[in-house]
């Protein structure tokens, strides 16, 4: 695009409603000739005309004080306007004030009424979709907490990321907040407004992988619904997939999901053509995809079609900085839940919280703070209470003075039980009837277990 020539600008300024400029006196030192018709006076006649004597309703005087641009309403001779001031600097000195219509009829600001009040209506029955469907994002990026230089790189990246409708791989050992960085890029980009579903590549068992993802037609196999059933890239038509332990995913299934990603259709089970779809496929993993293309277990021409932009999540230990600003954010959240009203950790716990290695990431992190909550003497989380020396599932040992006798075989045994049910849990992706099959226990009883035990 060629320049614009300085002298060629007030050209394009006749195309601005009402276009007016005043100095810091409040005379008038330009004025297009839109404005001069529709106040029906003479453009040069007024220059250097202190405005009030020219528009007597006007609001330009007041604006001077301004420092940021402003929307001011107008009800004078003319009718009911809408204009907005814009003040003028020079070398970082304030000079003036520009002002420009946005609304400059009575009959345009009914049309814009109109028009915002449909605008509302859509929006609001969107949401009321949303709150039906559930299908939509509960983490922004305001979720990822830290201000190290490695998460104001990462946020940087996913504002980009954002922009485009590009695949992206998402990295980051366990803990670290994949799923919040998936969200967040959904939630920033041109998509938002359309279903964000997940898919976590270890829940779904091997044989139903398909048909969760492709879907199938009617009579596709036994115990088929007779109506077919849509697969999750469907349900996601103009939205974003995001798949979770992508790593997982069976070497069968790979080939169909990088058709999905080359052609942008799906294959249904049964169907006798291809679905289109438009999707944006956001995957994380926290192990080393290349290892496992090296190795056979992951699909080489699926790994790069996956791999278009990375994104790397720092471990809680290369960014230890972030860790008063994270401990904060996860009591707050833990006092709402608990009920509790802890207002912090002292500066001699919070040492040994920085020195520790964090291996599980936040996720270990919340663990530790939501068990020394749970044995806090005070408003203030101390040393003392996150144990980490002497403790057996979140019983301190070595202050047995200060421990019920009587309930600590009970505390031990629930929190062991506890730790054990949130590993498993975890292990399944949190798919409680395969958590059940493995510890051998009726499903019931796993909910009534995670009640009892405060398992969310």
């Amino acid at each position: 695009m060629n320049k614009i020539r300085f002298e060629d600008l007030e050209k394009y300024f006749e195309h601005i409603p009402g276009l007016m400029m005043i100095d810091m006196e409040g005379k008038i030192f330009y004025m297009n000739q839109q404005c001069a018709d529709y106040f029906k006076i003479g453009k040069d006649d007024w220059l250097g005309e202190y405005v009030a004597d020219v528009f007597p309703e006007t609001k330009m005087i007041e604006g001077l004080k301004l420092d940021e641009p402003d929307l001011v309403f107008y009800n004078s001779f003319l009718g009911i306007g809408i204009s907005m001031h814009v003040p003028l600097y020079d070398d970082g000195v304030k000079v003036g004030l520009a002002e420009y219509d946005i609304v400059q009829h009575s009959e345009m600001l009914y049309e814009l009424s109109d028009d915002y009040k449909k605008f509302l209506d859509r929006e609001l029955h969107n949401i009321a979709g949303e709150l039906m469907t559930l299908e939509r994002t509960k983490y922004t990026i305001n979720d990822l907490i830290g201000s190290s230089p490695r998460m104001k790189e990462l946020k940087r990246e996913i504002f980009n990321t954002a922009r485009t409708s590009s695949t992206v791989m998402i990295l980051g050992e366990t803990g670290t907040g994949k799923e919040i960085v998936a969200h967040a890029v959904h939630n920033l980009s041109s998509r938002r407004k359309e279903k964000f579903i997940k898919v976590n590549a270890s829940s779904i068992p091997e044989n139903l992988v398909e048909s969760e993802l492709f879907g199938y037609e009617s009579g596709a196999f036994t115990g088929a619904k007779k109506e077919g059933k849509k697969g999750k890239f469907e349900l996601a038509d103009k939205g974003t997939v995001f798949i979770d332990e992508i790593h997982q995913m069976p070497m069968s299934v790979q080939p169909k999901l990088l058709r999905v990603l080359q052609e942008k259709e799906v294959d249904r089970i049964g169907g006798e053509k291809p679905v289109p779809v438009d999707v944006r496929i956001i995957a994380a993993s926290n192990e080393d995809l290349e290892e496992m293309v090296k190795e056979g277990k992951f699909r080489q021409d699926l790994y790069y079609r996956l791999n278009v932009i990375e994104l790397r999540i720092p471990p809680l230990r290369e960014r230890i900085e972030d860790l008063g600003a994270i401990s904060k954010s996860i009591i707050e959240e833990l006092n709402v839940q608990m009920g509790l009203s802890v207002t912090g950790i002292d500066e001699e716990a919070m040492e040994v919280l920085r020195h520790r290695q964090w291996r599980g990431n936040v996720r270990e992190l919340r663990n530790h703070i939501e068990r020394a909550m749970n044995f806090a003497k005070d408003s203030v989380l101390h040393i003392d209470d996150f144990s980490f020396e002497d403790e057996i599932y979140g019983v301190n040992l070595s202050d047995l003075d200060n421990i019920e006798g009587r309930k600590l075989i009970d505390q031990v045994r629930n929190d062991a039980e506890r730790k054990v049910i949130i590993k498993v849990l975890e292990h399944f992706g949190n798919n409680k009837s395969k958590a059940a099959e493995y510890l051998d226990i009726a499903r019931p009883l796993l909910y009534q277990k995670m009640k009892r035990l405060g398992i969310k």
